[in-house]
Parts: structure tokens; sequence; C-alpha cells
């Protein structure tokens, strides 16, 4: 049995780790959460409800959202937390909210397979002559969610062909 004190506090958790990455990610990947480790492992989590005409999210959605992005960061936690299950290393996770749209999860898709493409920057310079500084996007070695079998169908045909 969980205390209800322990719920708050893991909820202030996740917001304020929210908080922290919201103006970083949303240059990355919009509605997104990181976490840095050895191996990163891509979410998939309707976190919003779909949003009214023109944009493609709405309001929190506490069980079937939020609930679902707790558990899997509870559950690297304590991974992460045993010596004994992965010796050297930890497992980080890129978190995209799906906005309960299946279009708009496989748009923020994409950022996983964007360290998989190479792009040729050697014509490239900034305004000072120098080379520019790209930083490249972690590789997702797994993707887990989503929670409706059409964003999982779609999002798997895409992985699939940059395996």
């Amino acid at each position: 049995m969980v205390r209800p004190g322990v719920c708050v506090w893991r909820l202030f958790w996740l917001l304020s780790a929210v908080a922290d990455f919201a103006l970083l990610q949303e240059t990355y990947a919009p509605h997104s959460i990181r976490t840095q480790g050895h191996l990163t492992l891509g979410g998939l989590f309707p976190v919003h409800s779909r949003g009214p005409d023109g944009t493609p999210c709405g309001d929190l959605k506490k069980e079937n959202g939020i609930q679902r992005l707790e558990a899997m960061m509870y559950a690297l936690d304590q991974i992460n937390q045993d010596e004994q299950l992965l010796p050297n290393i930890t497992l980080g996770a890129r978190v995209l909210d799906t906005c309960s749209r299946d279009t708009y999860a496989l748009e923020q898709s994409l950022t996983f397979v964007q360290a998989l493409i190479t792009k040729d920057t050697s014509d490239v310079r900034c305004t000072n002559g120098e080379p520019p500084v790209f930083v490249k996007p972690e590789k997702v070695v797994g993707v887990i969610g989503a929670s409706a079998s059409s964003v999982s169908i779609m999002v798997a045909n895409i992985l699939r062909l940059f395996q």
C-alpha cells in the first residue's frame, strides 16, 4: 500500500522534473522528458488529452497518462538503484507525450530516429566562419508504450525502417 504523502512527493518530483526540462525540451521535442543514462529507453504515454481544434494537446490525464509515466520513471529508478541487476549500467529515458492523438504520437516518435540519421554538415559554417556544434540526440534502444494499438502500430512501422 502506498502512503498518500509518498504519492504527493512523487507527483511533486514528477512535476518539478517536467518544469526543469520544459524550456530545454521545447526546442528539441515538445512535451517530452529526458533523463541521462548509459542506455536510453523511449516511452510514449498519453499525458495530455486530445486538444481542441488547432492544438495537439489538451488537459492533463492523471489516471491514464501521469500514472503510466510515473510507473516508468519509478521502474527505471528501481533498476538503476539495484547494482546487482545492471552493474555499471544506468538506464535513461526519453519520454514523449502522445496527447491521445495517433498522428501527434507519430510525429513525436520521429525524435527517436534522429540519432540514426546522418547529416552532411561539411559545408555548414557559422557567421564567424567556425563549424557549428550539433548536439546529436541519444540513441533509443527500445520504446515502452503506447496505450493505443493504432499508435503502437504506426510507431512500430516507423521504427522498423531504422533498424
